[in-house]
């Protein structure tokens, strides 16, 4: 039985990537749509695309403005009368070294991976212990299973976000909420391949995601099949075992950095045989 059929289902970031490949799945499931982004002309595009499928609400707003947080729940449900399924997606990443980056863009980073994350999943709670049911998803990272040298707030936002999550899980635990993270490593969208130049070698040296394989990892934890998806599943031991054990991790990085930037030079030459 399809479980997600005539529910509501918000997803953050809904614009490109990720997002939309998710916006896609869950509308071929028969699953209302609330799309969020600051993009109002991409997710226009998106609805456009999906309207004709299911019913499609387009919020343009920055989900670390909270009153225009608390304006779109409300919206949401004058329009379906619930939220069903959350998806915090939306993500932002300054790379680089912390002396190299701004201190607003460290801290927007906390804003909008963890902060906005927390805000919103405590504004649709309520509605979802009043049905006994619902789901929220968080979409974190490798990142945020080991720490990232180059990515230092990036990855503490995502380790927080992670923790989050386990903690909701269990307090939620006597109800059926699903409550639950993906944790991809790098995804095949523009989030990475846009600025390819910008991005941390070792990056590269796990197995690149598609957005598809995301969107499917989202699906599977949102019916509450698991708690959190590591992608790959093999990086997923990687960096359970790097965070275990940091002197491993030291020695290990010079390896993975060489790797990583082999595989990056693959895909800077496809992304130019592209253009």
């Amino acid at each position: 039985m399809n479980q997600f059929r005539n529910k509501t289902v918000l997803i953050t970031g809904a614009s490109a990537g990720v997002g939309a490949q998710t916006a896609r799945s869950f509308a071929k499931l028969g699953a209302n749509l609330v799309l969020i982004a600051r993009n109002i002309e991409a997710l226009n595009k998106i609805a456009s695309e999906l309207e004709k499928a299911t019913q499609v609400l387009v919020i343009p707003m920055n989900v670390t403005d909270s009153n225009k947080c608390d304006k779109a729940i409300n919206e949401v449900i004058n329009k379906f009368g619930s939220i069903d399924v959350l998806i915090n997606n939306a993500g932002f990443h300054a790379r680089g070294n912390v002396i190299a980056n701004k201190p607003d863009d460290l801290a927007n980073m906390v804003e909008v991976n963890l902060t906005a994350p927390i805000y919103l999943s405590s504004l649709v709670l309520p509605y979802m212990k009043q049905k006994n049911s619902g789901a929220i998803v968080n979409v974190g990272s490798l990142a945020g299973r080991t720490p990232l040298q180059g990515a230092a707030t990036y990855s503490a936002t995502k380790a927080g976000l992670r923790a989050f999550t386990y903690a909701l899980s269990d307090e939620v635990q006597e109800t059926n909420i699903n409550i639950g993270l993906v944790s991809p490593g790098p995804i095949d969208t523009g989030f990475i391949m846009d600025e390819i130049d910008k991005v941390e070698d070792i990056v590269f040296s796990q197995p690149m995601s598609t957005a598809q394989q995301v969107t499917d990892a989202i699906i599977n934890v949102a019916s509450g099949e698991a708690v959190e998806v590591s992608l790959p599943k093999s990086s997923g031991y990687l960096t359970t075992v790097s965070y275990l054990f940091p002197r491993l991790r030291r020695i290990l990085r010079p390896i993975l950095y060489k790797k990583g930037r082999k595989a990056k030079k693959a895909y800077r030459n496809r992304n130019k045989a592209n253009e």
